[in-house]
């Protein structure tokens, strides 16, 4: 037998690396899907009033606008903080011009996002107005 010749992958061995290429082509798959389901469906949806306290683009991979809002619940009360995310740069936009301002916020709460890539909060806010006092 010549030596240069090379062998003949073994039959158990390609249907093992066929299955194992497909589970994991299976796994990317479902994966991509179940994200895409949990950040176009919305588990519930608000709207919240109060003073934007802070506002500022975090990520490393992803840059996403996270922000707080101070809502008053009672004068003389302590402030109840929301956490909210915006991923849509002209309603960040919105947000940094009525900063200062009593504003609401309109927001839909996507649950179970795998990952924090697309925000820090479950809750992403895709409108504004300011309050007219």
């Amino acid at each position: 037998m010549d030596s240069s010749t090379p062998k003949a992958p073994r039959p158990w061995a390609v249907q093992t690396a066929r299955a194992t290429l497909l589970g994991l082509l299976t796994l990317v798959i479902l994966f991509a899907a179940y994200t895409w389901f949990v950040l176009t469906w919305s588990y519930s949806s608000g709207e919240r009033a109060g003073l934007v306290q802070k506002f500022s683009k975090k990520g490393v991979i992803s840059k996403t606008w996270e922000g707080e809002l101070l809502m008053m619940t009672a004068p003389g009360t302590m402030p109840e903080k929301f956490y909210f995310t915006v991923r849509d740069d002209a309603v960040a936009e919105r947000v940094n011009a009525t900063l200062g301002k009593t504003v609401v916020l309109r927001y839909e709460q996507h649950i179970g996002i795998p990952t924090r890539l697309f925000g820090d909060t479950s809750y992403f806010v895709t409108s504004v107005r300011a309050v007219v006092e």
